[in-house]
């Protein structure tokens, strides 16, 4: 029996607190390789949720999943009401061979909404300066992406999402390669716009330390499933260790986690 991923009911404003997106029974893989199965879970509005798993263990088909890009093999994906997603990848997934401008980036979160085949309209170039100013990247609006620092190409990335006004933020390892002035100050931005706009967030991280100081639930991908579990839970106990396979210490310093 093939999975469903059934569409939302007609648009109100999402509350938070509300389930948006509810995982019954489902298995999720490609042609005849099964990835992860029996996935049991919900995300409800405002959650700050961060996915934790081994290289190959399935965070990234989980995601697509959650995106609609993938139908699951079986089970069902279900929204409550038709979301609207932004999606933010590692920097180096964009193309840089065109030389695009940063606003032009912000621009493209436009899209789904206009459509590609048509031209944006002034005020979706006034949304994506906006969205450029919101993320304390207004002096760079004009500058070619391929220019920008790492830090700077993540605020650009990050405004492309926000310029298409979504419900749920989806973070793909999105501070992966910067230094770490500029993982942190990503970092706090993305809680600032959690905490501000009640956004949803779901990010996959390899950056445990991040993981630890901003998720409020942890989905820890092992043997083919998830579970998600509250942060303060997996940290305090041996589930780390269990998922990546190797010692872990969770130690506080000047009122912040580190993972050693």
């Amino acid at each position: 029996m093939t999975g469903t991923q059934q569409p939302a009911g007609s648009g109100s404003q999402v509350q938070i607190g509300e389930t948006l997106l509810e995982f019954r029974e489902v298995s999720l893989g490609y042609t005849s390789r099964l990835i992860l199965s029996g996935l049991n879970f919900s995300i409800q509005a405002g959650d700050y949720a961060a996915i934790v798993g081994a290289n190959g263990a399935g965070k990234t088909t989980l995601l697509r999943a959650v995106l609609g890009q993938l139908r699951p093999t079986s089970g069902t994906i279900r929204q409550s009401r038709a979301l609207r997603f932004g999606y933010v990848p590692q920097a180096r997934a964009l193309d840089e061979t065109f030389p695009i401008t940063a606003l032009e980036v912000a621009l493209m979160g436009r899209y789904a909404r206009v459509g590609i085949a048509k031209r944006p309209t002034s005020a979706d170039v006034d949304a994506a300066r906006q969205a450029l100013l919101d993320v304390g990247a207004g002096h760079f609006t004009d500058r070619l992406f391929r220019e920008l620092s790492g830090g700077q190409k993540q605020r650009a990335l990050i405004a492309r999402a926000l310029a298409a006004e979504p419900d749920v933020l989806v973070l793909d390892e999105h501070t992966a390669g910067l230094d770490i002035a500029s993982e942190r100050g990503i970092s706090e931005l993305v809680d600032r716009l959690q905490r501000e706009r009640g956004l949803t967030v779901m990010m996959v991280s390899h950056e445990l330390t991040s993981v630890a100081n901003h998720a409020e639930r942890i989905g820890l991908i092992h043997d083919g499933s998830c579970e998600f579990l509250p942060a303060a839970e997996v940290l305090e106990s041996g589930h780390l260790e269990r998922v990546l396979g190797v010692p872990l210490r969770v130690v506080e310093v000047e009122g912040r986690r580190v993972v050693l």
